[in-house]
């Protein structure tokens, strides 16, 4: 039956828990068709591809809510002396090694524009599903300011082009233009900077960025258009600024305080951790090659120990937190190590799999067919090798990974499949 694949027997995790019984899913095109037990003994399918995932642990294809797919070694001296065409080529690969560990979806932070999506979408570079920013919004002197003292501006993901105008704006009047700018230049939600950073060397990651009343404009800005805002926020008072205004997701959280992590309660807005990320920085450092400024190294250990308390607590609490990597800054492909370290935190494994899966879903996709193996939800499915069924396994991704399957075509692994 051309077109319709079953995939027979796996454990399931649907997005939100595990089926207490081995399920079939028929992918027909680039949807599921149906979920259900014996699906491959109904008449319906008679002569459909099966695939035999007895023993398997199925998912729904994973959603990273943070990447740069533009970027290799951002905040790096070597940005500088790279031609500028360069780092749209690397994306290609970026984007390929990421759908081959599991993500089907990413949310991209900024740097990828219309073209990259597109690109992906028709099929002329292999990738996930993607949700851009475009550009970086940013105050001048903010961390998305990429002007250095020497007068040069880094090319990379904050270099400006006619698909990606800089998002660099002050006051009210300017940042309600600049919001419209980047949405006509096909932003899907808009991505700000309230606070300093870890890789722009002249700012602090504890100082604000971009006062309440800009942010609330930028936010009604993007509502007014069906989008939202996610916000680069370390520092507390930052972090509190955007959640007051309306900002859908806070991305890092390193300096949280107990006011900040109530306000994400009575807010409903999403934690977004990126815990890799400085650890990413920390490793290029070791390699002694990185060409990262002492500056942003020094951040990266300053930071380390003191996001982890913050995200912690903020497990603890009950804060909804979805998975988002910071790919860009550490390595594409990597992305799944995010789990791990949310695991250590003290998340269980359904959490765990319910930031990569139902919650990072629903921030991209209200519609409820991303991150979910649902009837009618995207024929995006990830086999393991083996029954997932206690966190230290996450520890074992994307080793255990089988096969990858997105919008019902195999993009990673073999079908092993036989005729029903």
């Amino acid at each position: 039956m051309t077109g319709i694949t079953v995939l027979t027997g796996g454990k399931i995790f649907d997005g939100t828990d595990f089926l207490e019984e081995p399920t079939d899913i028929v992918l027909e095109g680039d949807r599921i068709a149906a979920i259900g037990p014996g699906l491959a003994d109904d008449p319906r399918y008679t002569g459909a591809e099966t695939v035999d995932c007895s023993g398997r642990t199925v998912l729904p294809g994973l959603v990273d809510l943070h990447v740069h797919v533009m970027a290799e070694n951002p905040g790096s001296v070597h940005e500088f002396v790279e031609p500028f065409s360069l780092q749209f080529y690397r994306s290609a690969r970026n984007l390929a090694r990421t759908l081959e560990a599991g993500i089907t979806t990413v949310r991209d932070a900024g740097g990828a524009d219309l073209g990259t999506k597109q690109a992906v979408d028709q099929g002329i570079v292999r990738g996930p599903r993607m949700h851009i920013a475009v550009s970086i919004m940013s105050q001048t002197g903010g961390h998305g300011d990429f002007w250095q003292p020497s007068g040069a501006h880094a090319p990379g993901i904050g270099g400006t082009h006619p698909g990606r105008p800089s998002g660099v704006a002050d006051g009210v009047e300017e940042v309600r233009k600049k919001t419209r700018e980047i949405l006509r230049a096909g932003a899907d939600q808009i991505k700000i900077c309230s606070t300093g950073g870890v890789l722009s060397p002249s700012d602090d990651p504890r100082h604000s960025q971009f006062t309440e009343d800009e942010i609330r404009v930028i936010v009604e800005e993007a509502a007014a258009q069906g989008t939202y805002v996610m916000a680069h926020a370390q520092g507390s008072e930052g972090i509190k600024n955007a959640l007051r205004a309306g900002v859908r997701t806070i991305e890092h959280g390193i300096y949280l305080d107990e006011e900040a992590i109530e306000l994400f309660q009575e807010r409903g807005a999403v934690l977004v951790p990126t815990l890799a990320a400085p650890l990413a920085v920390l490793a290029k450092a070791d390699t002694g090659v990185s060409g990262l400024p002492p500056a942003v190294v020094a951040k990266a250990r300053a930071v380390v120990e003191r996001h982890r308390e913050s995200v912690a607590r903020a497990i603890e609490a009950g804060v909804t937190v979805g998975m988002g990597t910071d790919s860009g800054v550490g390595p594409h492909g990597e992305n799944l190590q995010e789990l791990s370290l949310l695991a250590d935190l003290g998340m269980d494994l359904t959490g765990a799999l319910r930031s990569a899966t139902s919650i990072a879903g629903a921030l991209v996709d209200p519609s409820g067919r991303t991150g979910r193996l649902s009837e009618g939800a995207h024929a995006d499915v990830l086999v393991l090798d083996g029954e997932l069924g206690s966190i230290a396994q996450l520890a074992t991704l994307p080793a255990s990974i089988r096969q990858v399957w997105k919008a019902g075509v195999l993009e990673a692994g073999e079908k092993e499949a036989t005729d029903a």
